[in-house]
C-alpha cells in the first residue's frame, strides 16, 4: 500500500524524489506477502478453518504476491511487457480482497457489518451478552441454556469459519462428535469430559480453554455446563424435565434477569477532605473500633468493628464527628441496632457499608435511604424483607447489593433487578462443580 501510495505521489511533480523509493518499499512488501503465503499455507493444512473461506484467501493471497512481484519488476524494468497502471489497480484491488477474507477468517463473515447493525439496532453487546430467558423452566435446555454460553464464549475459535483441533461447536451434531483429539463432551459424566477438563485448568495452562487472553466462562456458566452434561448432554428437552439440585435450580432462576456489568465501584473520592481530628480517632479506637486510612496518601477513613462486637452510643457520636471523613464502614457480626443505624444514615460520605450477620430489619434499612453515595451495602444473613429492600432504590449511587440469606423471596429478587438495574445483586448460594482433581486420594503404606 505505501508502494502504490509513493507510485502516485510520484507522478507529481513536486514529489518526483520520491520515484527512487517505489521498487524498494514494493520489493519489501513482494517479500512481506511471499512470507505471509508461506504461513497461511501452514495454517490452511491444519484445518481449523472454513476450506471454503479459506481456498479463497490462499488464491488471493497466491495472486497478490504474484502481482506485486510484476509491480516491483516493472518499477526495474519499464520493458516488462504489463501495464503500469493496471498491475497498480489490480495490487490495490487484491491487497482489499485478501485483506478482507483474512479478516473474515479471523472475526467471522460478518465483522465489517456486525458494528454497524448493532450500532443502529441499539444492541451494541449483542454477541457478548446473554439475553435474559423469560421463563426458564419451559425454554429449552439446549437451545436457551447451553448454547448461548457456548455462543458467546467459544464460537470465535470453534464457529462455521474457524475451528481449532477440528472441533465446531455452533452445530450440535459436531460438537457431541468432538474434534481431531476425540469426543469433548462424555454424555452422563462431566468429570469424563474434555470439555470441563479443559475448562477447570489454570489460565496459565496451555490448554486451557478458552485461551486466557479471551472472555472466560463465569462459575455459573461452568456449573450450568456441568449439570447438562451430567444429565446425558441432551439436546430435545426443557429445563423442567431435568432434575435440577437447589443450587442449579438458583443458577436457572437467574437467567431469568438481563445480566450487567456492574460498573465498577470508586475506591475513594476524587475531592479533597481535611484531615481528621486525631483526639476523636484516639477515643474512637478506645470504643473498641479500628480505624485506618484508606490509602496512604488520603485522610479518607476506614472504621471497622472486627475486633469487637459492641458498637456502643459513645462510638457513634464520635463517627459523626468524623462524617467527612469515613468513607467505609464495617459493622459486620456487631450489636447494631436499627434504632443506632439512623447515626450511621448521617455518615453521608459513606460509599462501603457491611451489615452483614447483624439485626438490621426492614426498619433500619430505612435509616440509610439518606446515604447517596453509598455504593456497595453487605445485607447478607440480616432480618431484611422485600418491603425493606424496595425502600433502597433512591440511593442512585448503589452499584453492589449482597442479600444471601435474608428474608427477600425469589419474587423480590425479580422485583428488585427491574428497580435497580445498573446495581449488581448478589443472592449466594453458589454451586462449583467438583472434579476429580479437587480431590487427593491418601492410601494406605503397606509395610512388610
Amino acid at each position: 500500500m505505501t508502494g502504490l501510495l509513493l507510485q502516485w505521489l510520484a507522478r507529481k511533480e513536486k514529489y518526483k524524489s520520491l520515484e527512487t523509493a517505489v521498487p524498494i518499499v514494493l520489493l519489501v512488501g513482494t517479500i512481506g506477502a511471499l512470507i505471509s503465503c508461506i504461513t497461511g499455507a501452514m495454517l490452511y493444512t491444519t484445518d481449523d478453518y472454513d476450506k471454503s473461506l479459506a481456498s479463497w484467501h490462499m488464491i488471493m493471497a497466491i495472486a497478490l504476491t504474484l502481482v506485486a512481484f510484476m509491480a516491483y519488476a516493472k518499477t526495474r524494468n519499464p520493458q516488462f511487457p504489463a501495464s503500469s497502471n493496471l498491475l497498480s489497480i489490480s495490487l490495490l484491488v487484491l491487497i482489499m480482497v485478501t485483506g478482507h477474507l483474512g479478516g473474515s477468517l479471523t472475526h467471522g463473515s460478518d465483522y465489517l457489518t456486525k458494528p454497524l447493525v448493532n450500532l443502529f439496532s441499539g444492541d451494541s453487546t449483542a454477541s457478548l451478552t446473554i439475553k435474559p430467558v423469560p421463563n426458564v423452566q419451559e425454554a429449552q435446555v439446549y437451545a436457551d441454556v447451553v448454547k448461548p454460553i457456548l455462543q458467546t464464549r467459544c464460537y470465535s475459535c470453534h464457529g462455521p469459519n474457524k475451528q481449532k483441533g477440528g472441533l465446531r461447536m455452533d452445530d450440535s451434531m459436531r460438537l457431541l462428535k468432538g474434534g481431531k483429539d476425540g469426543i469433548v463432551i462424555e454424555a452422563g459424566s462431566a468429570e469424563k469430559s474434555e470439555l470441563i477438563k479443559r475448562l477447570a485448568l489454570s489460565l496459565s495452562n496451555d490448554d486451557h480453554m478458552p485461551p486466557k487472553e479471551k472472555p472466560q466462562l463465569t462459575k455459573s456458566q461452568v456449573a450450568l455446563l456441568h449439570w447438562w452434561i451430567d444429565n446425558g448432554a441432551v439436546l430435545d428437552k426443557k429445563v423442567k424435565d431435568i432434575e435440577q439440585p437447589a443450587e442449579v435450580k438458583q443458577l436457572l432462576f437467574a437467567l431469568q434477569s438481563p445480566q450487567h456489568k456492574s460498573e465498577e465501584l470508586s475506591a475513594i473520592p476524587d475531592a479533597a477532605v481535611d484531615k481528621a481530628d486525631e483526639k476523636v480517632i484516639t477515643k474512637l479506637k478506645d470504643a473498641g473500633a479500628l480505624v485506618l486510612p484508606v490509602a496512604q496518601t488520603s485522610n479518607y477513613l476506614m472504621v471497622s468493628f472486627v475486633t469487637d462486637t459492641v458498637v456502643s452510643a459513645d462510638a457513634l457520636q464520635l463517627m459523626k464527628q468524623l462524617s467527612k471523613q469515613i468513607i467505609w464502614l464495617k459493622l459486620a457480626n456487631t450489636n447494631i441496632s436499627d434504632a443506632a443505624l439512623q447515626s450511621v444514615g448521617q455518615l453521608t460520605h459513606l460509599t462501603r457499608l457491611d451489615l452483614s450477620n447483624t439485626n438490621t430489619t426492614d426498619a433500619g434499612v430505612k435509616q440509610l435511604i439518606a446515604l447517596a453515595n453509598l455504593q456497595y451495602l453487605n445485607l447478607v444473613n440480616t432480618r431484611v424483607t422485600d418491603a425493606g429492600i424496595a425502600q433502597i432504590k433512591g440511593i442512585k449511587a448503589l452499584r453492589a447489593l449482597y442479600l444471601y440469606k435474608t428474608g427477600v423471596s425469589q419474587g423480590g429478587y425479580s422485583t428488585l433487578r427491574k428497580l435497580l438495574p445498573k446495581v449488581m445483586i448478589d443472592t449466594g448460594g453458589y454451586m462449583v462443580p467438583t472434579l476429580p482433581t479437587d480431590t487427593a486420594v491418601v492410601r494406605e503404606k503397606k509395610t512388610y
